[in-house]
């Protein structure tokens, strides 16, 4: 002030009378104002107050905002519109918040989108959550734990009465244990199965049915190849080749049944099975008088035997097979073992012609010399197959017919000058030609073009093409 009133001094020398008196008459009440301050507003003197001596009105030092503990907080609940934000206020995350160059204030409000509504994410979580009380008073740290508290509790209620239903639903592994020791049940493996089925079947204290029973159960276990193997090791396919020779009719049913199941794609068997003499017991089998039950099994077990070993359709040409099924077709009642009878010849010839037509290879070339020693094709020829295939066509399953026109297709080769002069196959199969293009029309006509039957018209019109 001094410093001022000095500088004003200097000036006021080179001001006129008026000017010096307006002047001075405005120094005068500065300073006149400057005292009326200094006695009536004591609090902005330039005095430090240690916080120690700031108390409130109940004697207890107030807390500030640095110092509070944030879930004491007060939460500040923002909305669309600009609020000022109170000294230990929390603000929740997300909002916007600005600092107010006009009051000081620092101020918040709820996010907006850019085209003025409110954030879709933020409306679908109020909407998911509910509708919310924007009221700071509504809640306080305490209601909030208190609430918190309650949710837990409600969850593990909840997680307990799930767990009690499940209890109920379900036994303990250790009473199941008790129950299962009380019944004396025991987990046995198939080896231990298969060798009380032997058992059963070879005692003589066992009934006829039993026995059955015992080897429609071994049928089941011996299809697996490992299975089938044990089976051997254990002596059980010496047991069913004999039970071959049976006069009861139903155990050499079963029986060829069970030595079908083992021979099957497993070689190790196959061998096992014809030094055995298993191959002569089947053709015995095939060509005598016996049911038809005893024969459609004997069959099987012959297929299973012949498939993919050459060494046993050598011998079965030997023993003069192809005329033992040659003689089926002459027996009266056997009409359902002529379709399988043709099966079995078409994959032995197609089997052969598709290892010959593989590359060789060392593995293979020990099994080509093998099947060259087979002379299937020249037997069938010989023993005149080819009428006897072609007969079939005239049957009315076309299941039957599709197999046999395979069959002929195979044998065409070596049966061509026979079905050219075989006037009754000519007549059959341009009836079968006709047939089929009805069928096949009315099957494009659905919407079918790739159909049954259309196939089976493609297999009659091939060989036909083949005989013109």
């Amino acid at each position: 002030l001094c410093f001022r009133l000095a500088a004003m001094s200097h000036w006021a020398g080179l001001l006129s009378t008026p000017a010096k008196v307006s002047l001075l008459v405005l120094v005068v009440s500065a300073v006149f104002s400057w005292s009326v301050l200094s006695d009536r507003v004591p609090e902005f003197a330039l005095t430090k107050i240690e916080e120690s001596d700031i108390q409130d009105d109940s004697g207890k030092e107030p807390v500030t905002e640095d110092d509070a503990d944030p879930e004491d907080l007060e939460v500040f609940y923002p909305t669309h519109q600009w609020q000022p934000i109170r000294p230990g206020q929390a603000v929740p995350a997300g909002s916007h918040v600005r600092l107010n160059l006009q009051t000081g204030d620092r101020e918040a409000k709820l996010p907006d989108s850019e085209n003025g509504k409110s954030d879709p994410r933020e409306e679908r979580r109020r909407k998911r959550l509910g509708k919310v009380d924007i009221d700071s008073s509504s809640f306080t740290s305490q209601e909030l734990k208190k609430a918190l508290a309650k949710m837990k509790e409600s969850e593990k209620a909840e997680r307990k009465a799930h767990e009690e239903e499940v209890r109920k639903k379900f036994r303990p592994i250790e009473q199941l244990k008790e129950e299962f020791e009380k019944l004396n049940v025991k987990m046995e493996t198939d080896y231990e199965i298969m060798v009380k089925l032997i058992s059963k079947f070879n005692s003589s204290a066992s009934t006829l049915d039993e026995k059955v029973a015992a080897l429609y159960d071994l049928e089941y276990y011996v299809h697996q190849v490992d299975n089938a193997k044990d089976f051997l090791s254990m002596g059980g396919l010496r047991l069913v080749i004999d039970g071959l020779n049976s006069t009861e009719a139903t155990l050499r049913e079963h029986a060829a049944f069970v030595l079908g199941a083992a021979l099957s794609s497993n070689p190790k068997v196959q061998v096992e099975a014809i030094e055995g003499g298993a191959l002569q017991k089947l053709l015995v089998i095939l060509a005598t008088e016996q049911p038809l039950a005893v024969k459609k099994k004997a069959l099987f077990a012959l297929s299973s035997m012949l498939r993919h070993f050459p060494y046993a359709q050598q011998q079965f040409l030997k023993l003069g097979g192809l005329q033992v099924l040659r003689s089926l077709f002459r027996q009266k009642g056997m009409e359902t073992l002529h379709v399988r009878v043709v099966t079995l010849l078409y994959d032995l010839i197609v089997e052969k012609m598709l290892l010959e037509d593989s590359q060789h290879g060392d593995q293979l070339e020990e099994k080509i010399q093998q099947y060259r020693q087979v002379k299937l094709v020249p037997a069938v020829v010989e023993q005149d197959w080819c009428v006897v295939v072609s007969n079939l066509l005239a049957v009315p399953e076309h299941d039957t017919r599709e197999k046999v026109l395979k069959t002929v297709s195979v044998l065409m080769a070596f049966c061509k000058e026979r079905y050219r002069g075989d006037r009754a196959l000519s007549s059959t199969l341009g009836l079968l030609r006709r047939e089929y293009e009805e069928l096949a029309a009315e099957e494009q006509r659905a919407g079918d073009r790739d159909g049954y039957f259309g196939e089976l018209l493609g297999s009659v019109n091939s060989v036909i093409r083949e005989l013109g």
